[in-house]
């Protein structure tokens, strides 16, 4: 197929009639059903759309007529060019997908559905960049499901291109853009290279003015002047091959502007460099003959090194296939061949929508023609994947992953079965191994390139052959995130790092809830064996904080719900024992008073030893209580701490009124929706307050996205940490800010 680009003496295109859509559809849809289907979804939308115009003037049904006449010269099936003609209806006028689906039946809504879904972009709260990109993942995700739903989207692109004169610069500069970052590089995987090449070309028009004129105008003088020599070539070609009773059909053709504006102006060649400006393209029966031929040519003209390329052994991932190769005439010029069989050349210019003709009598199977485009197209399966990962979340994180990891793959490494796995540039052997399977990647410890054992931060190249070595007590680490260098590694390494973290945070949590468990059962005079016993023969605890294991329980008492005190209550330990008076303080202790303690006994008992709880940290302005401890005094605890139940062992206690200028370690921890500095957004709130922070630690949870700040600062009072809180509420992304009891 190829697609009228020839432009009227007015700069527009060829206006089509329906009359002139049914001749080319008649060529090879006969079935009556068929097109009626066809010829009913044209009179529909010319209903509905009878009383709109476009803002060229012109009727707006003839938008639909050519988008459904670009399908036909796709051949497409009945249901894909029915939809064409109606994937404005639901979204311009008052008809509905019920509708549709009883009047076209559920093949042709389905596609209908996915395009009104991609037009109706009604989202708020977005900035400018993240409308775009969410509409952009509409588009995919679409696609993902229905491949017919971007060939239609392609063909609707490509008549609003061609009618861009129409809009405001503005406009058209924006649409231009959103065609070469959206639509053309789906365009070139799927293999439309006809439309992609149009797309490019139409947008480096509205993009690049000056410099489109400046190609346009080169490649023709290059032709005016090598038109003589260029027929000379094909005259002398076809002579050989007709010697050599070779069948062949031969054809010249000149490289896209925008192809040849790439390689002038973004990788600096000048346009005399460029070899493949002018071609000769022959297409023969076989994939013999094109060998053959091939061979014949070289035995009369001399290959330019370095050119030659075989995409017929080692296909393209959009299933391009063909032999390439540059030849030096004998006047001193140089021409690129390609050689190729006729199916090879339809695939060429229609990619996949070439393979998939609508042929009558197949028993059509839109589900079945979807896995088959995924075995065909293997990159296909890659994108449906980073499409299903990303359906929420960051719409700008899903097209930078599309981007780099699906239309930027351009390397192409095999498995040892001979299967092609395509990459970006700079992949590495990781890349590799997750591209494989995700159990893959998590296990992988190195990998044989080639026959030789190489590293996981070897960069691959086309054609290396490479095999993953893997140990079952491989795991991820915080390096991988450095040698990864495709979006899905490091998503699927981030997610393995985040359920480590995850389980060391549990295990941590685990041995301070248990420990404080064995602190409180001891003073009970339970060890530690018949604590668990009794905690684990508990129905009735086990039903009243709903664990199902000793070690959530641990985690629970960890997060203080419940307080090893409700516990040991519960299952009714409490000793019965006497008020106990105030013990006297040995002649060791009062050595170990220091005058200069903050805290003093209510009633004035002093001479005792008294020390701070490690468990609760508790500082100036906070409520506390003194807790009695044979042999070693008073340990002052906040009021509230839950390792202080034992209501007999208390003692009530204050702080002194004059404590001077002291500072006091409290330990906090901060929730927060993790981003790039975070944490010295936190330090800093602390700085303001001239808060010294002495320890931090900070890590992700177990909740996606979500981190932990763990810290020590020396506040002198509680109203200091109070205010301290206050401002990390306003830090942005911290939700959750509170202090610590162990």
């Amino acid at each position: 197929m190829e697609p009228e680009k020839k432009l009227l003496p007015n700069g527009g295109y060829p206006m089509h009639r329906f009359e002139d859509l049914e001749s080319l559809y008649f060529v090879y849809i006969s079935n009556p059903q068929d097109r009626d289907l066809i010829r009913r979804a044209y009179e529909y939308a010319a209903l509905k759309h009878k009383d709109q115009v476009r803002r060229s003037g012109e009727p707006y049904i003839q938008h639909p007529i050519e988008v459904a006449y670009i399908l036909a010269q796709l051949q497409s099936g009945p249901a894909t060019i029915a939809a064409g003609f109606l994937h404005d209806v639901v979204e311009d006028t008052d008809a509905t997908i019920e509708l549709i689906e009883e009047m076209f039946g559920p093949d042709v809504a389905k596609i209908v559905d996915a395009l009104t879904k991609i037009q109706r972009m009604k989202l708020s709260h977005m900035t400018a960049e993240d409308f775009e990109a969410e509409d952009h993942r509409k588009i995919f995700l679409g696609m993902a499901n229905d491949v017919r739903v971007i060939l239609v989207k392609l063909a609707d692109r490509l008549h609003n291109m061609r009618t861009l004169d129409s809009l405001s610069p503005q406009r058209q500069i924006a649409l231009a853009k959103e065609t070469l970052e959206v639509f053309t590089p789906i365009a070139h995987r799927l293999g439309i290279y006809t439309v992609q090449s149009e797309l490019e070309d139409l947008s480096l028009k509205y993009l690049e003015p000056q410099k489109y004129a400046t190609v346009l105008q080169l490649v023709n003088e290059k032709y005016e002047h090598r038109k003589q020599s260029l027929e000379s070539l094909k005259k002398r070609i076809a002579d050989i091959l007709l010697d050599h009773k070779i069948p062949f059909k031969m054809e010249s053709r000149v490289k896209s502007i925008y192809s040849i504006y790439k390689k002038m102006y973004k990788k600096g060649h000048s346009f005399d460099d460029i070899y493949d400006v002018l071609a000769i393209r022959i297409i023969t029966e076989s994939v013999l003959n094109c060998y053959e031929i091939l061979g014949v040519i070289h035995s009369v003209y001399k290959p330019i090194p370095g050119r030659f390329k075989d995409y017929i052994a080692m296909p393209k991932p959009n299933m391009y296939q063909s032999l390439h190769t540059s030849i030096l005439t004998g006047d001193g010029q140089v021409y690129e061949v390609q050689i190729r069989t006729e199916e090879m050349d339809s695939i060429a210019e229609t990619g996949v929508a070439a393979h998939w003709k609508y042929k009558e009598g197949n028993n059509y199977n839109a589900k079945a023609e979807q896995k088959e485009i995924e075995q065909k197209l293997h990159w296909f399966r890659d994108f449906i994947n980073v499409s299903a990962e990303h359906q929420e979340g960051s719409a700008s994180e899903y097209m930078e992953a599309l981007s780099n990891d699906i239309f930027g793959a351009n390397v192409y490494v095999f498995t040892p079965l001979g299967k092609v796995i395509d990459l970006p540039s700079g992949a590495t052997t990781l890349d590799f191994a997750y591209k494989i399977h995700t159990k893959v990647g998590d296990s992988a410890i190195g990998a044989i390139v080639n026959g030789q054992h190489v590293p996981l931060n070897t960069v691959l190249k086309t054609g290396d052959v490479c095999e993953i070595r893997t140990s079952k007590s491989a795991r991820p680490n915080d390096s991988w995130l450095e040698i990864a260098k495709t979006n899905s590694a490091k998503n699927h390494i981030r997610r393995a790092l985040q359920r480590r973290d995850a389980d060391l945070l549990r295990q941590e949590r685990i041995k301070a809830g248990r420990q404080s468990l064995v602190d409180a059962f001891k003073m009970q005079g339970i060890e530690e064996a018949e604590m668990v016993h009794l905690i684990e023969d508990s129905d009735k605890l086990r039903n009243e904080y709903h664990y199902d294991t000793f070690d959530d329980l641990c985690v629970m008492v960890y997060g203080k719900n419940p307080a090893p005190g409700a516990i040991i209550d519960m299952l009714r330990l409490r000793k019965k024992a006497a008020p106990r008076p105030l013990p006297k303080a040995s002649k060791k202790a009062k050595d170990q008073v220091d005058d200069k303690t903050p805290v003093e006994v209510e009633g004035g008992v002093t001479g005792l030893a008294i020390s701070f709880g490690q468990c609760c940290t508790p500082i100036p302005g906070d409520a506390i209580v003194g807790f009695i401890t044979r042999g070693k005094g008073i340990t002052v605890h906040r009021q509230d701490c839950p390792n202080v139940a034992d209501g007999k062992r208390l003692v009530p206690m204050h702080w002194k009124a004059d404590l001077g200028v002291s500072v006091y370690p409290v330990d906090i921890e901060v929730f927060a929706n993790d981003r790039p500095n975070l944490v010295y957004d936190i330090l800093q709130t602390f700085a303001a307050k001239s808060v010294a922070v002495r320890d931090l630690h900070a890590h992700l949870t177990g909740e996606t996205g979500t981190c932990l700040v763990s810290m020590t600062v020396a506040v002198p009072h509680a109203k200091t940490l109070e205010d301290c809180f206050a401002d990390l509420l306003g830090v942005k992304g911290v939700y959750e800010v509170g202090r610590v009891t162990h």
